[in-house]
């Protein structure tokens, strides 16, 4: 456990501030801090912007919904052991706060017609769901209350859902390339014994079949009894630094919640068709994955998401100008920028090496005369001084590239 300790994402998270757990806004209800902030806002324009380019519809929907929203859905009937109880407003007026997505998103494919021209539809969202977790299970980011859910649910067509599968296979594997993430291994999550599942045995069936299809060529494992309670799932899993297993990104799909909320659309024959509903998540729950990545990455993030991407270190009060002119030109480039003039230089190399920032700039009075910039990297390389543009072309290449390398075509 000494080397788990090490790199604990907790402990990480309060030495870099990323995040705070405070008694007063409650167990399992994480306060991202500017630092983790920037990092997780860095990653979400990421997913949103993969999620765009593959033909996802992005929306917002409210975290809460009627008591009747929930009831429709089987979330109460299957699911209210881990909901948060009702909220009363009036005697037949109740709100609870939703445990998934997945109704919302239902309401938003029947706020219209449909044609089959539309499917897949892609509707996704990053969004706000909450989880009644026992105050024993909870801890950082990894298990919480308040979840912030990269999520989408595809609506196909029948013969469409084994294509939709293996794209959403593929985006996930571009996504985890991305971000540094590791897969342990894929599950087949099916259902065990007992009454805790819906739908009829047709249908599980035929959303096994499916999936099993989707991963020919993957080696995979199964978990009977990990199903969710309206169908199979293909969960990919990930080990943290103390060696325990979690789902980090998963593709359902349900044949239930179409039928229970009456979707349909009008196929090429003009008869009206249930869709298949596909949910996925490419990077699961924003804390989860960032507990992960803290740990995988040991804080020291790739440059493209790190909180602050350069610090600029003026040597003497002399060059606090050429450094303050070198600070606005990268924020003009999209950089993350810092300048620290506290202390000595010794003092402030090693803290931002503390602070794992991928890139320091110093600032010297040869680089303020002649306008470069000596650049050192977080993994102690140093530089020969370069003109501003340059050194600033080259953190940009890197971030552009979302390379885990700090220098270009490393």
């Amino acid at each position: 456990m000494k080397e788990s300790d090490m790199i604990d994402h907790r402990r990480l998270g309060r030495e870099l501030e990323l995040f705070v757990s405070d008694p007063l806004s409650g167990a399992g209800l994480p306060i991202w801090l500017p630092a983790g902030a920037a990092a997780r806002h860095a990653v979400e324009e990421y997913v949103r912007d993969l999620e765009r380019r593959a033909g996802y519809r992005h929306v917002y929907s409210p975290p809460l919904g009627k008591r009747e929203l929930f009831e429709l859905s089987g979330h109460l009937g299957y699911f209210a052991d881990d909901m948060f109880p009702p909220m009363r407003l009036s005697a037949d007026d109740e709100f609870v706060l939703r445990p998934a997505l997945c109704p919302h998103h239902a309401l938003v494919f029947r706020a219209r017609g449909r044609s089959y021209r539309e499917l897949p539809l892609r509707v996704a969202e990053l969004g706000g769901m909450y989880r009644a977790e026992r105050s024993g299970v909870l801890g950082g980011l990894s298990r919480v209350r308040a979840i912030s859910l990269n999520d989408a649910h595809n609506f196909c067509a029948l013969d469409q859902v084994g294509d939709e599968v293996r794209e959403i296979l593929r985006l996930i594997g571009e996504a985890h390339a991305a971000l540094g993430v590791r897969p342990a291994g894929f599950r087949l999550s099916l259902r065990g014994p007992g009454e805790k599942y819906v739908g009829d045995d047709a249908q599980w069936a035929r959303a096994e079949e499916l999936l099993r299809a989707a991963l020919d060529g993957v080696d995979f494992t199964e978990g009977r009894g990990e199903a969710a309670f309206y169908g199979p799932k293909i969960d990919i899993q990930v080990v943290d630094a103390a060696g325990r297993e979690s789902t980090i990104s998963t593709i359902q799909l349900d044949f239930d919640k179409p039928e229970r909320f009456d979707l349909s659309y009008v196929d090429a024959d003009g008869s009206r068709k249930r869709p298949v509903m596909v949910h996925r998540s490419l990077v699961g729950s924003m804390e989860r994955l960032f507990a992960y990545l803290i740990e995988v990455h040991a804080g020291a993030f790739p440059a493209w998401y790190a909180p602050v991407q350069l610090v600029l270190l003026p040597v003497d009060d002399g060059q606090a100008d050429a450094a303050g002119d070198l600070a606005r030109r990268a924020e003009a480039a999209g950089l993350r920028v810092e300048v620290d003039h506290a202390g000595s230089l010794g003092a402030r190399i090693r803290d931002a090496a503390r602070r794992k920032v991928p890139y320091l700039g110093v600032v010297g009075s040869r680089e303020a005369a002649d306008g470069s910039v000596s650049l050192r990297l977080r993994d102690g390389r140093g530089l020969d001084p370069m003109p501003v543009p340059d050194a600033l072309g080259l953190i940009g290449r890197v971030v552009a590239a979302r390379s885990a390398d700090l220098l270009p075509g490393a």
